[in-house]
């Protein structure tokens, strides 16, 4: 069996493909797995970190602008398709896929284009509950649809061949235990993570930043891990220093770009504080740890809101939007999330209620039914 899977652009995209990729070789020792992303992104660190090989191909998203700039981006763009689509055929005509799998990302039209002309079975994952615009377009001649939330199913024309699967995660969140966690970390007393995504958020990499020195004032009550990402790795450290918190001397502090154990430090965790993509929200499920989520203001039809409102209902989030989200305020909802064992316990239970722990299983049977067909 030789698969191919195709996603890129954000870690919430790549995970997801990891994990059935994991399954996949699990079941079938002898299959053969090829990734294909685009160049500059994290699919060109996170799939070799797990063992897969990965081709990159020059790539762009779209721009919803209407200037100029706007205008050439989104020629460039579509140049980039054509050329990755004729990059595709070629891969496939050598490799020989007997399935194209999708998990989103602009990265990943390319592959399902160029498969879905050359009839090669293709299956899409939708992780959000609003379908983005590569899984729109690509869903229309797709063998089989996958979506994480029941929701989703009206937001396609064909609801028959749509099915709701959940969110694959990697095993590693399913059952990675807090003390051992913890052990494997050196880490006592309360930890609190803060991430917002593969890229970073330059709003809320301030906010943490100037949150930092209330933290020092109170003499660092918790130990704070935070990824800057890609975007915040040069200038948020300056920041803190411009602060007055000498941090690369703070054992209380650890600042990085990107927390590739995010398993181990998610379970390690106290509270967790994040965005709200579906991968995000489901990685937190599955680890059970308290969250507070301040769900991206940029992205098509707010749907990270609505993934965190999810959460929330079901009693295992606090959600705060961006604009209300000031260093005091995000550092008194920690600092009461730490106070309260119960509550925190309470939130944990609820959290792992939340998750779909087959779900990397269930893609399976339907990739292996598909190749069947």
């Amino acid at each position: 069996m030789n698969l191919i899977f195709t996603c890129g652009g954000t870690a919430g995209h790549i995970n997801p493909a990891i994990a059935v990729a994991n399954l996949m070789k699990e079941r079938h020792p002898d299959c053969k797995i090829l990734f294909i992303g685009a160049m500059g992104h994290m699919e060109e660190k996170l799939v070799p970190q797990a063992g897969f090989e990965v081709k990159c191909l020059p790539g762009s998203g779209l721009s919803r602008g209407k200037n100029l700039a706007a205008v050439k981006k989104n020629i460039y763009a579509v140049r980039c398709v054509l050329d990755a689509v004729k990059s595709c055929k070629a891969i496939f005509r050598e490799f020989q896929p007997d399935a194209v799998i999708g998990t989103g990302g602009y990265a990943s039209f390319p592959a399902l284009w160029a498969s879905q002309s050359m009839g090669i079975p293709t299956c899409v994952h939708e992780s959000n509950a609003v379908p983005g615009v590569t899984t729109k377009l690509a869903a229309r001649k797709a063998d089989r649809v996958l979506v994480a939330f029941e929701e989703s199913v009206s937001h396609y024309r064909n609801p028959k061949k749509v099915e709701v699967v959940g969110m694959p995660l990697r095993r590693e969140f399913l059952y990675a235990k807090k003390e051992q966690a913890r052990k494997e970390l050196g880490l006592t007393g309360p930890v609190v993570v803060s991430a917002f995504g593969s890229q970073g958020a330059k709003v809320m990499n301030e906010t943490v930043a100037d949150m930092m020195a209330l933290e020092q004032k109170d003499g660092f009550p918790f130990h704070h891990i935070h990824a800057t990402g890609s975007f915040g790795k040069e200038w948020m450290p300056q920041r803190v220093k411009d602060n007055g918190v000498d941090y690369a001397h703070c054992p209380a502090l650890d600042i990085r770009e990107y927390i590739y154990n995010m398993p181990t430090v998610m379970t390690a965790a106290d509270v967790v504080i994040g965005r709200a993509g579906s991968a995000t929200c489901n990685e937190i499920a599955a680890s059970g740890t308290p969250c507070i989520l301040i769900p991206s203001p940029n992205v098509t039809n707010n749907h990270q809101e609505k993934n965190a409102r999810v959460l929330e209902e079901g009693g295992g989030a606090v959600v705060l939007l961006e604009k209300d989200c000031t260093p005091e305020v995000l550092y008194g909802q920690i600092r009461q999330l730490l106070d309260d064992e119960d509550r925190r316990a309470d939130m944990s239970q609820k959290l792992h209620g939340m998750v779909r722990p087959d779900s990397a299983e269930r893609i399976c049977d339907i990739v292996e039914a598909m190749i069947r067909r």
